[in-house]
Formats: C-alpha cells, sequence, structure tokens
C-alpha cells in the first residue's frame, strides 16, 4: 500500500526530536553549574584580589603622626624618602636667586604625606603641568608637574625656604593641603603626592646642612639644615 510505514517514521522523529531535548536539559544544567561553579571561583579570586587592593591602599595612604624635634633654626624634612642630591643651584621664582638643594626620592612604598620643613606661612605656591618621568631622575625636577610651595619662615625669623613636590611616572595626582596666607609650625601637614614621587627642599646659604647623599629621612622628624 502507498505510504506505508510513513506515520511510525514521523512517529519515531518526533520521539528523537524529544529524545534530544530531554537529554540537552540536563547537559543544559551540568554546563550551568560548571559556569555557576566558575563564576564563584572567579568571585572569590576577585574578592581577594580587591582585599589585597584595599590593604596596599590603607598601606599607601598610611599618615603617622611626626615626632617633630625641639629646638631653634631647625629645618626637618618635609618628605620620607632617601636623600639622593645635595648641590646648589639658583632658583628664581621665590628663593631669588642662588640656594641650596636637598632631593629625595619617594619610592612607592614610601609615607607620601608631606609636612612642614619649618613654621611659618605660605608666601607663594604655583602648579606647573609637566611630563611624568621616573621620579628617580633628578632632571624630573625640571620637567615634570609639579607644586612649589614657598615658605616664610617664623622659625628660623624670616627666612624663606622652597619645597618642591614633583609627580612621578605612576604619582599623576599632587594634593595640596594650604593656600598662600596659610600658617602652619613645623611638622604639621602640607600635601600628598600619590605614589612614587620626589620632594625638593631649598634653603638659603646660611643653613647647615645636616645630612649627606644616602641617608634615609622622615617626613616632619629628621632635622636636613640648621641655622646657627
Amino acid at each position: 500500500m502507498k505510504h506505508s510505514g510513513k506515520a511510525r517514521k514521523a512517529a519515531f522523529k518526533m520521539i528523537f526530536i524529544t529524545l534530544v531535548l530531554v537529554t540537552l536539559v540536563p547537559v543544559i544544567g551540568v554546563l550551568g553549574w560548571l559556569i555557576a561553579s566558575a563564576m564563584v571561583v572567579v568571585s572569590v579570586f576577585l574578592f581577594l584580589l580587591w582585599c589585597v587592593f584595599a590593604l596596599f591602599t590603607l598601606y599607601f595612604f598610611r599618615d603617622p603622626n611626626a615626632k617633630v624635634p625641639v629646638g631653634a633654626g631647625l629645618v626637618v624634612s618635609p618628605g620620607h624618602g632617601k636623600v639622593d642630591v645635595i648641590d646648589t643651584l639658583t632658583e628664581p621664582q621665590f628663593i631669588g636667586g642662588e640656594c641650596q638643594r636637598i632631593s629625595m626620592f619617594l619610592s612607592v612604598v614610601d609615607v607620601h604625606v608631606q609636612n612642614a620643613p619649618v613654621s611659618g606661612k605660605v608666601a607663594y605656591l604655583k602648579y606647573t603641568e609637566g611630563q611624568f618621568l621616573n621620579a628617580m631622575k633628578t632632571e624630573c625636577a625640571i620637567c615634570n608637574e609639579n607644586i612649589y610651595i614657598g615658605i616664610q619662615s617664623t622659625d628660623p625669623q624670616n627666612e624663606k625656604i622652597g619645597v618642591k613636590l614633583i609627580a612621578g611616572v605612576l604619582a599623576r595626582r599632587i594634593i595640596p593641603f594650604v593656600e598662600v596666607g596659610d600658617e602652619f609650625a613645623r611638622g604639621d601637614r602640607i600635601s600628598l603626592i600619590q605614589f612614587g614621587s620626589r620632594v625638593d627642599v631649598y634653603l638659603p646659604h646660611s643653613a647647615k646642612i645636616k645630612v649627606k647623599i644616602g641617608d634615609r629621612v622622615v617626613g616632619g622628624e629628621s632635622v636636613l639644615a640648621a641655622f646657627e
């Protein structure tokens, strides 16, 4: 007879399709479970990574209270780092002539809050755009982004002292805490530089330098120089 068996073939076809669909359900379930398990693992890893980042950030932005030395005419380090330059140069912006420079490099693991080197007030403040060269290079003081704070001191009496905050290859933001006219005591917090950077201190020739190249200094505590 014509078309004999076609209905059965249709039935088998339907049975096969439904069998495939039924089989796909647990397969999809297993795949979903594997994806969910992978997402759990990824989520745990990302959370642990975030915990490490959070701890590092808290460590990096630590802000210890300085044990400010007592004594007249002392100049303390504004930054935490390593002294790598002591020289003489001409600084026309605020000092207005030849002066002594002490420069220190702040690595990524150093404290990055800066302290006032002397008691006094902000007489000059200038932001300069620039490059972001590695702060380990001393020439970055000339071409890198920086903020220059000129201080008219009250102790020592009536001296001009400059502090230049210099950005580095990682430090893309300098945050001054002071403005022109603000007064502060030696060791007070004056700024924050995020990540590796450099700080220069400009002193008149009457200041006797007390540190040498290679010394590690602590902001607000280590004596850089003294007016005797």
